[in-house]
């Protein structure tokens, strides 16, 4: 059977039902399985169970009804199949630290906890080309060099960033023979935090090789130490333009669901030998989430 077309279908009939009391055994049955393999394959693909993934998404749902529409907070409790405004207000929290009038006031639209209706493209990538389970490291101090670049999420202009620093990378002395490349994430470094970035937040990138020195580093290029420590690491496969649905798995599945506990370093993305370009179908880069 097609797991993939099973699960669109489950995960169709929950996304028609949120609003209800879901039972696992009707979305088993509504993908053709058993309610045992059923369970089994969700989390073993989609990298949760099926209740956490009908309780973010009706979070997910609530919250954008929220900024969105003139509802009344019990009435969009009731809508997400919460028994009462109180029983959604603890539920909202436990996600987004902040209380649903609060988000409401301050229009907030956070990254984290945004969990999409996994569907068609968005569904293939996190069951194809995501390790949904990441594999836990520990990594030395890493020196870099590169260009720094501001942008946002919903005005990515990091594209340029990087096809400037492509073309001015050979500029950059004492790199290491085969290094890797590094995009460096300074968003909550800046002020920001997971629970205040937004598609509207301004961060800044740093796209970067790796050196042994960062003497005679001439400008514009920064120097960069990449913190050594824990890391959780996920690996993105194929085009960088689904790298978005790699990150909203991150904080809006794993994240919330994980016992790790993040540390304040920056994340980054690694680009090595397996990196094939932005649209090839094979490329690989690795997505290094700090831990404590």
């Amino acid at each position: 059977m097609d797991y993939l077309k099973a699960l669109e279908r489950a995960i169709l009939y929950i996304e028609n039902h949120l609003g209800e009391d879901i039972k696992v055994e009707d979305a088993a049955a509504a993908a053709g399985y058993s309610y045992y393999h059923f369970t089994r394959q969700f989390n073993a693909l989609l990298g949760e169970s099926v209740g956490s993934y009908i309780r973010k998404r009706r979070i997910a749902k609530a919250a954008k009804e929220l900024l969105y529409t003139d509802k009344r907070i019990l009435d969009i409790a009731l809508d997400c199949g919460f028994e009462s405004a109180e029983s959604f207000s603890r539920a909202f929290k436990s996600l987004y630290l902040t209380s649903p009038v609060s988000y409401r006031k301050n229009r907030l639209d956070l990254f984290i906890g945004s969990k999409p209706q996994l569907e068609g493209e968005r569904l293939a990538h996190i069951t194809k080309n995501l390790t949904v389970h990441p594999v836990i490291v520990e990594l030395p101090d890493i020196m870099a060099a590169g260009l720094r670049g501001s942008t946002t999420l919903n005005d990515n202009v990091l594209p340029g960033l990087w096809a400037a620093f492509m073309e001015m990378s050979q500029q950059i002395p004492h790199q290491i023979p085969g290094g890797r490349g590094f995009g460096i994430c300074e968003a909550c470094g800046q002020g920001n935090t997971l629970y205040s970035m937004n598609g509207d937040v301004l961060f800044s990138e740093v796209a970067a090789v790796e050196v042994s020195s960062f003497d005679g580093l001439p400008a514009p290029f920064v120097p960069k130490i990449i913190k050594g420590g824990r890391y959780a690491v996920f690996t993105h496969t194929g085009s960088l333009s689904l790298l978005q649905d790699s990150y909203s798995y991150i904080w809006g599945t794993w994240f919330l669901g994980t016992n790790e506990k993040l540390d304040a370093r920056e994340d980054f993305e690694v680009y090595d030998q397996r990196f094939s370009g932005y649209d090839n179908p094979e490329s690989q880069i690795d997505l290094y989430i700090p831990i404590l």
